[in-house]
């Protein structure tokens, strides 16, 4: 496929020398992602079903963890560290989401500096931790609670910083309005959600785990 600077992305007038389009379908890139992703949750989910003392919550979590950390430093760290993705020419599968997600948010195939910073930070430090909060949840490491909330707190800013720097520069990025509310809005509406029923969560443990502390220093006394 000869590559062009004609693009599929909005604003029409931006300036992408050398792009290719997309080799796969839209359906094809959401089939695997979604196959890859079913198989890791199921693969920690059968993992941690092997210690009877994990509740089924705990083992979801694991699932949260592993799912949310492979795609920080796979997805988002293939991307921040991939600056031409768009004149990709091999068809390789995490060029491919980026060409196609970009019709949602085309600021990632500009490189818009919000973006960029926002994702590289979650690939190096948000996606590592997101793998070792697995850990310490099969572990049972007393620094899990913190460590999931710090990294909620993480998603949560990450993922306002994203929407709220889009609305201060006009929400003027996607190619319609099927790929506005299913790109843009759906798919990253789980690292709203999500991270913040567990950073309510985990909030309660600590402030409870403190309030017994609290209360065996004062039987001693």
């Amino acid at each position: 496929m000869e590559a062009s600077g004609e693009h599929p992305y909005v604003p029409t007038d931006l300036k992408l020398p050398g792009f290719v389009p997309c080799f796969l379908s839209q359906a094809a890139i959401l089939l695997v992602y979604g196959v890859s992703s079913l198989l890791v949750v199921s693969l920690v989910w059968l993992l941690s079903g092997r210690s009877p003392k994990k509740s089924q919550t705990d083992r979801w979590l694991m699932c949260w963890w592993a799912f949310t950390g492979l795609t920080h430093m796979v997805l988002e760290g293939y991307f921040a560290f991939s600056p031409e993705f768009y004149k990709d020419k091999t068809g390789f599968y995490l060029a491919e989401v980026w060409k196609e997600y970009s019709k949602g948010d085309s600021r990632y195939a500009a490189r818009d500096a919000g973006v960029v910073a926002v994702e590289g930070l979650t690939a190096v430090l948000e996606g590592p931790a997101s793998l070792l909060a697995v850990f310490a949840i099969a572990t049972g490491k007393s620094y899990s609670y913190i460590l999931q909330f710090a990294i909620s707190l993480g998603q949560l800013y990450g993922t306002a910083v994203y929407f709220i720097t889009s609305y201060l520069e006009g929400d003027n990025f996607a190619a319609s309005s099927y790929y506005y509310y299913v790109y843009y809005i759906a798919m990253n509406a789980s690292w709203v959600v999500i991270p913040t029923l567990i950073a309510i969560r985990c909030w309660k443990k600590i402030c409870a785990a403190f309030q017994v502390q609290g209360q065996k220093k004062a039987k001693v006394r």
